[in-house]
């Protein structure tokens, strides 16, 4: 059943067992929610629209193509490499899978303090320099999280034929129990929860400004992912904040 918070509903499915708890936090205009070995925040309109609206427009300004009305499902590795982005350096990764090189179902940016990389499957990131945008939006997740972050992952995802697979952000780098803000702007697609041995599944909807916060030992409890969803048809920008330890 939906869990109710001081007159607010959770616009998702929490399971309604020992573990799970819920609570509207009126200063943070969202949700503290408990899950077993884990902690969540969750904002559904924690950027307005015309914030929101503008940072896909940031994301894509070009002095190229226009972003409005580019099919960026046909743009290719080769055609990608002659856009000329104006604040992101968007890139289209490989890496190797069952013995193969293969191009991430998504596009990517890496951007973080000058000496700081990042390492996952089998890719190591170099930092793109913060730009204001990109420090504007960093600012406005600190002040809830109360963190610091030092890099974000940016990932556009063309359509609803992009995904990401089931992973936790456990690298190294992120320490022990890391704190990752997650937002996203454009398309409304499913973040997918579940406990690493498979018996509980959650189903989040990040929409066009969602705010959610991932902490406690959520990174080596739980896995995540976003699935397909064929019939979006439009762009969807995740960026995840992280602080990169030594």
């Amino acid at each position: 059943m939906d869990l109710f918070a001081d007159n607010n509903i959770l616009p998702f499915y929490l399971p309604n067992e020992e573990g799970y708890s819920v609570s509207w936090n009126e200063a943070l205009n969202g949700f503290d929610i408990i899950v077993p070995h884990g902690k969540l925040f969750y904002s559904e309109f924690f950027f307005n629209k015309k914030i929101s609206d503008r940072s896909i427009e940031y994301f894509l300004e070009n002095n190229t193509r226009d972003w409005r009305t580019t099919d960026w499902r046909s743009i290719d590795q080769a055609a990608l490499s002659t856009i000329d982005f104006i604040n992101i350096d968007w890139q289209h990764d490989k890496i190797k899978m069952y013995g193969k090189e293969v191009y991430l179902p998504r596009f990517s940016a890496w951007v973080a303090d000058s000496n700081k990389t990042y390492t996952y499957s089998g890719l190591t990131l170099q930092a793109k320099q913060w730009n204001k945008g990109l420090l504007y939006i960093r600012e406005a997740i600190g002040k809830v999280s109360g963190v610091t972050f030092n890099s974000v992952l940016m990932n556009w995802y063309r359509d609803g034929e992009d995904y990401q697979n089931w992973h936790a952000d456990d690298e190294k780098e992120l320490g022990i129990n890391p704190v990752i803000g997650s937002v996203n702007f454009g398309e409304e697609r499913d973040f997918m929860l579940r406990l690493n041995d498979k018996s509980t599944k959650i189903s989040i909807p990040l929409k066009h400004g969602t705010l959610l916060l991932m902490s406690g030992e959520l990174q080596h409890y739980w896995q995540h992912s976003v699935p397909k969803r064929l019939k979006i048809k439009g762009s969807r920008f995740n960026l995840t904040f992280r602080v990169i330890n030594p």
